[in-house]
């Protein structure tokens, strides 16, 4: 008996038949600095796939300076063998194709990241031959969502450039600003926070991330100075694999816990979820391994009652938060003006889903190759 839809149902035929991956190295746009780093550039990681019915799917991934070879390595000696043969109109069975074959390695960063590569350009070439863009094939929830600016909150800035940013991120018509924090001493991040909050007023959203970079016990103390100020977030206050920190700071304190740029599967966000760990979830699209693992975290929050302001990757993440109904923001970090031939809409505040089939990203392709460095 076979199992085959019958014809009338079936899609454009979505057989892959050829699978290539390089590495583009991307300036930052602005110098970036947080309590434990800098983003020296971004390693970005490119799949394209071809299927019979003509279709091309482009997907790519992302490290902030270092590994972008190791996860090349394994799409090339491993992933794009695998990826042949199968069809983009079932992402699941691909993703878990490619998930299968790497069990020695998973769950960690590079896989993660090689698996995102190849999922984003399976959902790409799908979508392109379903004639949809992402937003509405993942789901359809909502045509825009709120920015919030992170561009103007790094570390290294003084008060009044954290202060000035943060109003012409308001004139702009932004619903918030995220500020670095985890200074030496925690008056001295509760300073800085204090004069952005008198200079925007109370009509603005302030978060505050901290990078992984606190102790619990720091944490719940500085969380304890930022509720005097009506921050509306405490990103990464703790490493990712503290879930007992996280679930003590968030008992500790009225500031909504952040998480999720540091988390690789959905296995994780459910221990956060399910321990009280995790007021916000910030599910980052290569991270977690492509866009298939990314919804189901997503509707895993939705579940729980939890929102989803994903990190980074704003030119991808819009149509993940138009797709979903509990997204609540979208981080506003532009890093593709370089390589792309058109930008995120933005409208009063809002980022709007792109209307293009695929993922809305309108490659430079000649760009991209002339920032090949594999």
């Amino acid at each position: 008996m076979s199992l085959a839809p019958p014809a009338a149902l079936t899609a454009v035929d979505g057989t892959i038949v050829s699978a290539e991956a390089w590495l583009s190295d991307l300036e930052v746009e602005t110098v970036r600095t947080d309590a434990v780093q800098s983003f020296l550039k971004q390693e970005t990681i490119f799949v394209r796939l071809r299927t019979v019915g003509g279709v091309e799917g482009i997907g790519y991934s992302y490290t902030i300076g270092t590994g972008g070879a190791a996860v090349l390595s394994l799409l090339r000696e491993t992933l794009l063998d695998v990826v042949v043969g199968m069809d983009v109109n079932r992402p699941e069975d691909v993703w878990r194709a490619l998930f299968s074959s790497t069990r020695a390695t998973t769950v960690g960063l590079i896989t993660s990241l090689a698996l995102a590569a190849v999922d984003t350009a399976v959902w790409d070439a799908r979508c392109k031959a379903a004639g949809l863009p992402l937003w509405v094939a993942a789901g359809g929830a909502q045509p825009r969502i709120p920015l919030y600016d992170t561009e103007g909150g790094w570390l290294h800035f003084s008060t009044d450039e954290l202060v000035a940013q943060a109003v012409e991120s308001q004139r702009r018509g932004l619903g918030g600003v995220k500020i670095k924090v985890g200074k030496p001493r925690a008056h001295e991040d509760f300073e800085r926070l204090s004069a952005i909050r008198e200079a925007v007023g109370d009509r603005m959203d302030i978060m505050v991330d901290a990078n992984q970079s606190l102790t619990a016990a720091e944490a719940i103390r500085r969380a304890a100075l930022f509720e005097k100020l009506d921050i509306f977030w405490f990103e990464e206050p703790l490493p990712a694999e503290d879930v007992a920190g996280h679930r003590r700071l968030a008992e500790s304190t009225s500031v909504p816990v952040a998480v999720g740029e540091s988390i690789y599967s959905v296995g994780h966000f459910r221990e956060y979820l399910q321990s009280g760990a995790a007021s916000i979830v910030q599910v980052d699209v290569a991270r977690v391994g492509g866009i298939t693992p990314w919804l189901k975290v997503a509707h895993l929050a939705e579940a729980f009652n939890v929102a989803v302001a994903p990190h980074f990757l704003m030119e991808l993440h819009v149509s993940l938060c138009c797709a979903v109904p509990n997204a609540l923001y979208l981080e506003h970090i532009p890093q593709l003006r370089a390589v792309t031939r058109s930008e995120m809409v933005i409208r009063d505040g809002h980022g709007l889903a792109p209307s293009q089939p695929g993922l809305g990203i309108e490659w430079d392709l000649d760009a991209v190759d002339d920032l090949r460095v594999a």
